[in-house]
């Protein structure tokens, strides 16, 4: 039920990876496969019909009973398929010998966990993309609204809020795509008991009274994937555990993907930062004002377990024989797990962008935090032109750090390391070039030698108005507004798109 599970607790993936679920999917793979032998010819189609009308009673059959006679076997499949039967016989005699003729456990197992992948992608998909959507807007809406940067938790330079939601933006964009392919890739499983899909060659034989064509094992696998809406692989893969892997890694990924997000919000919606808020948060059970944010709290839980989960799946890869021995059994809780938590954090990353509320004016508050230390980047370079790059650097060093230590304004530790580092030379003494031999330059913005050397001790640095110009952190912002607008000609899908 998820008690503990809140991230994914009442969820569409929830429902269709559950228990009720994976019964539907057990005996859709079932009513499948007479179908497909049917279509063929290997079976009549009054079988066909029985076993699919008897595998549409699902409340028939108790989920916790089945678990519990599985333990004989290893596997659900043997208890249902004894269950299965007797139902079917019950409406036709003669069509219960075609339940689950010529499968393995493995066959009915494998094509049922691909449809409940199959199902819960399809609504884990269009979350992403809603989610995309969302931020499509809120990019272009904040396109040039600055905030502070941040690199190892301390600021930076400066940058936008438009920057920062594209790049959500095209996170989940590239999980869409991924789960989008895998999603087209699920495979149906039939190979019988070894891969060699030869006991329906056998009762093909013993039926018509000839050996059937070569081909037969094709023929039926594509027909089995066309009525169960799978794709039909190049060979059962019993032991080739790509179509898991390739999920587990495409769950990972966007599971991390939501959870960058996630972790953003996180850190924007301090208090002492303020930048971001969840629409509504979620309350305290102890301190009535806390207001938090529970929608990236459950995301970024997710983000945590999931790869996690990947890796036991990306561990069954090493699967011996042409059937393994517990490989296999080792996916089914990780699999399922995996999609749950991946499929809340959709859920969760959709409602949290739609009702996520931006502070411009606490961006900027923080942008404006550090008296202009954030641009100190921007202030080496107009230095640069002056008096050289090392000395440029090594003043701002200096500038930089006395104005945190000793709680001043930038420009008066500045003035007061440049007066240190350059003394007692006037615009007056630099015989190259007196001022009055640049009149289009005043002293004060005197360029550096062309060959990038360092001027002569004593140059002179900016100018008051020209510094106010450059300690303006909204002046720094580079490319920040065309990033933006070159990653929002991406497309999303539309959310009602399914594969």
């Amino acid at each position: 039920m998820g008690l503990l599970a809140p991230s994914w607790a009442g969820s569409a993936v929830a429902g269709l990876t559950g228990d009720a679920g994976y019964l539907r999917a057990l005996l859709d793979a079932e009513a499948a496969l007479t179908r497909a032998q049917a279509a063929l010819g290997l079976a009549p189609q009054s079988a066909a019909a029985a076993v699919t009308a008897a595998a549409a009673e699902p409340h028939r059959h108790d989920a916790r009973t089945l678990a519990l006679r599985a333990r004989a076997a290893g596997n659900p499949v043997v208890p249902l398929v004894a269950d299965l039967t007797a139902a079917v016989a019950d409406r036709d005699p003669g069509a219960a010998a075609y339940v689950h003729r010529g499968a393995t456990s493995q066959d009915i197992l494998d094509t049922a966990t691909m449809l409940v992948c199959a199902r819960a992608l399809d609504t884990v998909l269009p979350d992403l993309a809603r989610t995309a959507a969302v931020l499509r807007r809120t990019a272009a809406e904040h396109r040039d609204t600055p905030m502070a940067g941040r690199t190892l938790t301390q600021h930076a330079v400066p940058t936008t809020f438009g920057l920062k939601a594209a790049g959500w933006r095209s996170l989940v964009l590239d999980a869409h795509d991924r789960l989008a392919s895998v999603r087209a890739a699920l495979p149906v499983q039939l190979g019988g008991a070894a891969g060699t899909l030869a006991a329906f060659h056998a009762y093909a034989e013993a039926e018509g009274g000839r050996p059937p064509a070569p081909d037969l094992g094709s023929r039926l696998l594509a027909r089995y994937a066309a009525e169960t809406g799978l794709a039909a692989p190049a060979l059962p893969w019993h032991t080739l555990r790509t179509p898991v892997a390739d999920l587990a890694g495409a769950l990972a990924f966007t599971a991390g993907a939501l959870g960058k997000l996630a972790a953003d919000v996180l850190t924007l919606s301090r208090t002492e930062l303020g930048e971001l808020a969840e629409g509504s948060g979620g309350g305290s059970s102890a301190m009535p004002h806390k207001a938090n944010p529970v929608r990236a709290t459950l995301i970024a839980a997710a983000a945590r377990q999931v790869p996690g989960l990947a890796a036991v799946l990306y561990g069954s890869l090493a699967a011996e024989d042409e059937r393994p021995a517990g490989a296999w059994h080792a996916e089914w809780q990780p699999l399922r797990d995996a999609l749950r938590l991946t499929g809340g954090a959709a859920r969760d990353a959709a409602e949290l962008t739609a009702h996520l509320r931006v502070h411009p004016h606490r961006m900027r508050q923080n942008l404006d935090a550090t008296g202009g230390l954030v641009v100190t980047e921007r202030l080496v370079a107009a230095l640069t032109a002056l008096i050289g790059r090392a000395e440029a650097r090594r003043i701002l060093d200096t500038a930089a750090r006395r104005s945190a230590e000793r709680d001043i304004e930038l420009p008066a530790a500045l003035d007061e390391a440049l007066n240190e580092a350059l003394p007692m030379a006037p615009c007056e003494a630099l015989p190259m070039a007196p001022c009055e031999a640049l009149p289009m330059a005043p002293c004060e913005e005197r360029p550096a030698p062309s060959d990038g050397a360092p001027a002569p001790p004593g140059a002179p640095a900016l100018s008051a108005s020209r510094l106010r110009q450059l300690l303006d952190p909204t002046g720094y912002l580079g490319s920040a507004g065309a990033l933006v607008d070159r990653a929002l000609e991406r497309p999303e899908h539309p959310a009602q798109e399914l594969p």
